[in-house]
């Protein structure tokens, strides 16, 4: 577990969609649970800012125009600047009492992509969204939403490759990691398949027991490597972009959920983390449970991407 600082001092619930903003040279993510959008300057060292959210942020991503574009539980939702109140875009396909937004990001060419979990986890209702908010593309003026992918439980690890040819998405319940080919402008995804599969929780787990963790939210470096958060593993895996296992590494934290690449060289690997629901014996064990982390790494990231509107 060398390497990591914690960029946070307080920790969150359920911290979750961090990105580094290279305009305002700031770090975003989200609480869930808390229903806080934040910000924090990890270089100055000044508070964290927090934003309260009408309901969960499962996702966030910055907008060209200024602001952000939020998943929030029956919907995306367009803020212009810090602190206004979000305003709707579109409701998705859904119903907010058993279903909300999850793990979502901007694609390469600006459309916003939110993906749903579906709370009870006992069928496969969570699905994927992709929601281009510019008025052209759109029927009326509205954007246009499209159906990507279905027939999962808990939407996750979505990310590009650095050619903007293949897209990843995870579903963390059945501990799968799938990939697709990917066309940019027409937005369409062919020749699906599976590029990892984790073994299943084992039957009656307890903390200390051997389990590698499942599949959460994702990042891909400039060398086209897919990172991603093993929730309940404590640890981040590295794949190569064929699917072999390059790196994994330790957190200090039983459950990471996100991490992506900030600072000006994008060599700042920064990951959220979680502590709702967790046992009184591990939070003491690993106090840096909630908290979001961050090491240096030889490889830069991508940078984020923007949504355009």
């Amino acid at each position: 577990m060398s390497g990591w600082r914690a960029a946070t001092a307080q920790p969150d619930e359920l911290g979750e969609s961090p990105f580094w903003h290279p305009q305002e040279r700031l770090l975003y993510w989200v609480d869930i649970a808390a229903r806080q959008v934040r910000r924090v300057d990890p270089a100055g060292g000044g508070p964290v800012e927090s934003w309260a959210m009408p309901s969960e942020p499962g996702c966030i991503a910055p907008a060209r125009g200024g602001g952000i574009v939020i998943g929030l539980r029956d919907g995306v939702y367009r803020a212009d600047r810090w602190g206004t109140s979000p305003v709707l875009v579109v409701r998705l396909n859904h119903d907010p009492r058993t279903t909300r937004c999850n793990d979502g990001k901007a694609d390469p060419v600006g459309r916003f992509w939110a993906g749903t979990m579906y709370e009870p986890r006992d069928a496969r209702k969570a699905e994927l969204y992709s929601i281009d908010l510019r008025a052209s593309n759109g029927i009326g003026g509205q954007p246009l939403v499209q159906l990507k992918a279905h027939n999962a439980i808990v939407a996750n690890g979505l990310a590009w490759s650095p050619d903007a040819r293949t897209v990843y998405w995870a579903d963390t319940s059945y501990h799968v990691i799938h990939a697709w080919d990917w066309d940019a402008q027409t937005n369409a995804m062919t020749r699906h398949r599976v590029f990892r599969q984790f073994p299943g929780k084992p039957a009656g787990w307890q903390a200390g027991q051997p389990y590698g963790g499942r599949p959460d939210g994702a990042a891909v470096d400039s060398e086209g490597n897919y990172w991603c958060a093993m929730y309940e593993g404590g640890r981040l895996l590295k794949f190569a972009p064929s699917g072999q296992l390059l790196a994994e590494i330790e957190v200090p934290a039983r459950c990471p959920t996100m991490p992506c690449f900030g600072d000006d060289d994008l060599k700042t690997l920064y990951v959220t983390t979680a502590r709702q629901k967790r046992s009184p014996e591990e939070l003491q064990a690993l106090p840096q449970s909630g908290c979001v982390l961050a090491m240096r790494v030889d490889v830069a990231g991508l940078p984020v991407n923007f949504v355009s509107d």
